[in-house]
């Protein structure tokens, strides 16, 4: 199949998809229980003003109404308003968003560089105790959830052996004289190192405890792609003519090797940023899983739609993206 065609397909699967996540999500949190009207109300509201507000956030009419009324908004840009903060849905989540993004992308800068290291190792001394070890690292790695890693890296490097901040996202004394949210980044680009280490210093546990489990995950594909493929004739070939391990394994086996690997980490870089939601509260960093769990908590519904539809667009966006990189770089689908 061509890559244009390719990515029209993905195009109208990806409209379809979250036109239906908008549905299921419109529905399902207005009927489970909670009332999030006589949340904002004060002691003793009279009815005439549960019908105000009801009538305010479009609570008073049929939810096949409401949903045609909101998604009329969103195509316009508009999301609605926060019940708990009243201000534009749209605007608190990309104000949060950059954070969020700053957090996945190290987390798994941490998991493919850790992750490679280990396949590549466990390639290089295969069939060795070098490479049970790595096993075993890996099986308790995948064992334990990233929120409980997070526990751990809290106990080791905030409490007993006190190297890295423990909560937040930037330390309360810093002035950050930034034009974007995208703290790390502008920095770097701003040449604040002094920031940019505070900031690290803060996002460096929650980051590491959303890698281990990936890093572990990546580790055991790419290892076992590499095996595979270090049984092929062109591997073989390149041995004959004299070339060492480390270049028959890096230079000619990894280029293939790679790509299910390549199609792993878009996949997982997905359930990375839903992963998040946990950690992010965990570590009291102020991210849009943090905000997530308070709107839930509130029953926020405008801000509860505006960050799953969201999620659900990174989401389908990072597929779509990782889709076509695979496409581009195999031959055989490049020739359709």
């Amino acid at each position: 199949m061509p890559i244009l065609k390719r990515l029209l397909l993905r195009l109208v699967t990806t409209f379809v998809t979250l036109f239906g996540v908008a549905v299921i999500v419109f529905v399902v949190i207005r009927v489970v229980p909670g009332n999030p009207i006589a949340m904002m109300l004060p002691p003793g509201a009279g009815e005439d003003d549960i019908l105000r507000l009801k009538a305010l956030y479009g609570l008073d009419k049929s939810i096949p109404e409401q949903f045609l009324i909101w998604l009329g908004g969103v195509l316009q840009g508009d999301f609605g308003t926060s019940i708990t903060t009243r201000q534009p849905v749209l605007e608190l989540v990309l104000s949060r968003l950059p954070a969020t993004l700053e957090l996945s992308v190290m987390a798994l800068i941490i998991a493919v560089v850790a992750g490679g290291i280990l396949a590549l190792t466990g390639t290089r001394l295969r069939g060795g105790r070098v490479e049970a070890g790595i096993d075993v690292a890996n099986g308790m790695a995948l064992s334990v959830p990233d929120f409980l890693w997070g526990l751990v890296l809290i106990l080791l490097f905030g409490v007993l052996w006190p190297v890295f901040q423990i909560s937040g996202r930037v330390s309360p004394n810093i002035d950050l004289p930034f034009s974007t949210r995208f703290y790390l980044f502008e920095s770097v680009l701003r040449l604040r190192f002094d920031i940019w280490a505070d900031l690290v210093s803060h996002m460096f546990m929650p980051a590491l405890a959303l890698a281990i489990p990936l890093a572990a995950i990546i580790a055991q594909l790419l290892k076992q792609s590499l095996k595979e493929t270090m049984h092929l004739d062109y591997v073989t070939l390149a041995r004959t003519k004299g070339y060492g391990e480390n270049h028959v394994i890096i230079r000619e086996a990894l280029p293939n090797a790679i790509l299910p690997t390549l199609t792993l980490v878009g996949v997982q870089f997905t359930f990375l940023i839903g992963g998040t939601v946990i950690i992010e509260r965990l570590f009291s960093y102020e991210g849009l899983g943090n905000m997530a769990i308070n709107a839930v908590i509130n029953r926020d519904l405008p801000l509860i739609q505006g960050i799953v539809i969201l999620f659900a667009l990174i989401f389908t966006m990072v597929n779509l993206l990782v889709d076509l990189t695979y496409a581009a770089l195999n031959p055989r689908l490049r020739r359709g």
